[in-house]
């Protein structure tokens, strides 16, 4: 089991037994505009609805001095944990520990050296606030590059990437070692199934550091989410992992659902193999969505419906089952297990509780009603 790292002004807990964290990377230039006026109000409102579907920690690229007080600023107006992320520019790091940041990853493979880590390490011990180590494949120091992909050649296999990134992350702990540094996050992440898995599950043998798990540069939604979840079910399975993020070149909010969904599954599975406390770890209240793939019956367009009600679904803090059905075949009755559904016969549309319904509406008030009745359904 790996020790307890606490984040952010309420001390989150992450690692021990404590719930796994799910966390997501904001997605667009960040700059001291998008705090101001009604662009400050949006940005707000969406990182407590991120919260709401269950971010648990935000992370933002810092790549300038100004880029640190706007995270500065906006850490202070939210309450999201929120996490820098450094590259190249130590000093970048040192600025923004100067705010309420909630955690500092940086890149051990661009950094800048041993002395510029060490005045990393030193100021954030000194304000409490913890690191991440963050190795990634493309960015190894030069040496293990050169050996990983020697070697991945030569052997025609992904093993030796992996290798290489437990190396590269072994280092970095020993030098936080050496400097008394404990409160310390590791990620090693590639955009390889196999080298994600093996890379992680040697370092789990090795350190009681909280692990960050992810697929790096995993793609799209439906390939990145699939990608994802073949390596990361499999860990939290098996008890390793203590914050993930899917990396999608999607939104946000399909990040923490798709992270959502890869725990519960991963839950699913440490509980059929008897590991109940790698299962409690996973599992998490709020909507579980069924809805089913369409075909030529349909009545009710269930990709539209979903598509516009997803975000608000996961954003409910209510333990629901929500079925989402194309048309009477595989309607109330298939989904008679849901507390609340949605389908279409004929023209009109269908909303039920437990299989019976109790709402007809024509096409164009399906929306508000199924929110009404929503509103209702307990």
């Amino acid at each position: 089991m790996s020790r307890i790292v606490k984040i952010g002004v309420n001390a989150v807990p992450l690692g021990g037994d404590s719930p796994v964290v799910i966390q997501t990377m904001w997605k667009d230039r960040f700059c001291g505009a998008d705090l101001e006026g009604e662009a400050g109000k949006a940005t707000v409102e969406r990182i407590e609805r991120l919260s709401q579907m269950g971010c648990g920690l935000l992370r933002f690229t810092v790549p300038d001095n100004d880029a640190a007080e706007t995270l500065g600023r906006l850490a202070g107006m939210v309450s999201m944990p929120l996490a820098a992320d450094i590259h190249f520019d130590y000093q970048n790091a040192l600025r923004c520990m100067d705010f309420p940041i909630a955690k500092i990853r940086i890149n051990p493979g661009n950094i800048g050296g041993r002395e510029k880590a060490r005045a990393v390490l030193e100021k954030a011990a000194a304000r409490g606030i913890p690191l991440r180590i963050g190795v990634n494949a493309g960015s190894l120091p030069q040496d293990l590059r050169e050996k990983a992909f020697a070697g991945e050649r030569a052997e025609a296999g992904a093993s030796v990437i992996a290798e290489a990134l437990v190396e590269a992350a072994e280092r970095e702990l020993a030098l936080c070692d050496e400097f008394n540094f404990t409160h310390v996050v590791v990620s090693m992440k590639a955009s390889g199934i196999a080298d994600t898995i093996k890379a992680n599950r040697i370092l789990a043998a090795k350190t009681d550091a909280p692990l960050h798990i992810g697929v790096t540069e995993a793609g799209p939604l439906v390939i990145g989410t699939a990608r994802s979840c073949a390596a990361l079910a499999v860990l939290l399975a098996e008890g390793i992992g203590d914050t993930v993020r899917v990396s999608l070149s999607d939104s946000m909010e399909n990040e923490v659902i798709a992270a959502r969904e890869i725990c519960g599954a991963a839950a699913e599975i440490a509980a059929l193999a008897g590991q109940r406390q790698t299962a409690d770890r996973l599992r998490r209240g709020g909507v579980t969505l069924i809805s089913c793939p369409r075909c030529g019956r349909h009545r009710f367009d269930t990709h539209g419906f979903t598509s516009r009600w997803l975000s608000r679904l996961y954003a409910l803090d209510r333990n629901l089952t929500v079925a989402v059905m194309g048309c009477e075949v595989n309607g109330p009755e298939e989904a008679r297990h849901a507390d609340i559904g949605i389908t279409g016969s004929g023209d009109k549309v269908l909303i039920f509780r437990r299989g019976t319904v109790v709402r007809t509406v024509c096409a164009e008030e399906a929306d508000a009603a199924f929110a009404e009745e929503l509103a209702l359904t307990g």
